[in-house]
């Protein structure tokens, strides 16, 4: 009987353009996509995983199509997650993550947090930032392997464009407060973004998270209750901003999440920043990055 092996990630000094080669783990990969039908795919998981599956509610031509889609996704890069094994077609997307940098942003005059969020002071951070978003997982693939492998593409873009701060939108999942007053209120007394980094709801949709006494909460059941986007964030130092969102559309509770990548603490992303600055360094081209 042999043992699998699985195949080595790819140096990421071979990088061109807005990606990188093909980071693999066994069957699966990651990747940014670069051919119109793997947006199309990534579109399609999206709609699935949003609309079919969590309750969104879609425009009459977002239904049409099938496709989970806006205008910020003709400007952004767009991160898969490819299952080798299910062929070389749109059935092989089975994870995505929308990526956009400041010149993706100003193409369209500004971020898709500013729909929700006054984001003047991340705007404003004199590094890289980049904003996260659209992230999505088919339901066979929720699994530790699939998402280490995201957050490798992550750092694997963080590096080559020397990002120094990343935010976005994540998802409670629902629409009343209320029933999420134990997780947001954790989140507001415990991962408050510093006032110098902190985004705030825009006035006309502010939702108040310090909903119940704080000694009150079942820290236990709460944190079982976070996401695990919400989490992984948490994880990596990352903090949240001032008030929440409802977005009825995506029948959703929105946080406005920030991460310093010099705050970086996981044992596995400082991992692979010893390979990926390796990589790089044997191409006499390392960048310049704080150590966490």
């Amino acid at each position: 009987m042999t043992k699998d092996v699985k195949p080595p990630m790819q140096s990421v000094a071979a990088i061109d353009g807005p990606g990188f080669g093909e980071l693999r783990a066994s069957n699966l990969g990651v990747r940014i996509a670069a051919a119109p039908w793997e947006l199309d795919a990534a579109q399609a998981l999206r709609y699935r995983v949003f609309y079919d599956e969590m309750g969104a509610h879609p425009t009459p031509e977002v239904a049409a199509r099938r496709r989970d889609f806006d205008a910020f996704d003709t400007v952004a890069d767009h991160l898969l997650v490819i299952d080798h094994d299910r062929g070389p077609g749109a059935d092989s997307v089975v994870g995505t993550y929308r990526l956009i940098r400041r010149p993706a942003a100003a193409a369209l005059g500004g971020f898709y947090s500013a729909g929700e969020y006054d984001i003047a002071l991340i705007e404003a951070f004199p590094g890289e930032i980049l904003e996260l978003g659209r992230s999505c997982v088919d339901a066979a693939y929720r699994t530790r392997p699939t998402l280490q492998l995201l957050w490798r593409g992550i750092a694997a873009y963080v590096f080559k464009h020397r990002i120094d701060l990343m935010f976005g939108c994540a998802s409670l999942h629902g629409t009343d407060p209320d029933a999420l007053a134990a997780p947001l209120t954790y989140l507001w007394h415990n991962h408050l973004a510093p006032p110098a980094l902190r985004p705030r709801a825009l006035p006309h949709r502010y939702v108040e998270m310090r909903r119940m006494p704080p000694e009150a909460i079942d820290l236990k059941a709460t944190l079982n209750e976070l996401p695990p986007l919400i989490k992984g964030y948490l994880r990596l130092g990352g903090f949240v901003g001032d008030g929440a969102v409802i977005d009825e559309q995506f029948n959703t509770t929105d946080v406005c999440v920030v991460v310093k990548t010099d705050l970086v603490t996981d044992k596995y992303y400082r991992h692979y920043e010893r390979r990926l600055r390796d990589a790089l360094d044997s191409e006499g081209r390392a960048p310049a990055v704080p150590e966490a």
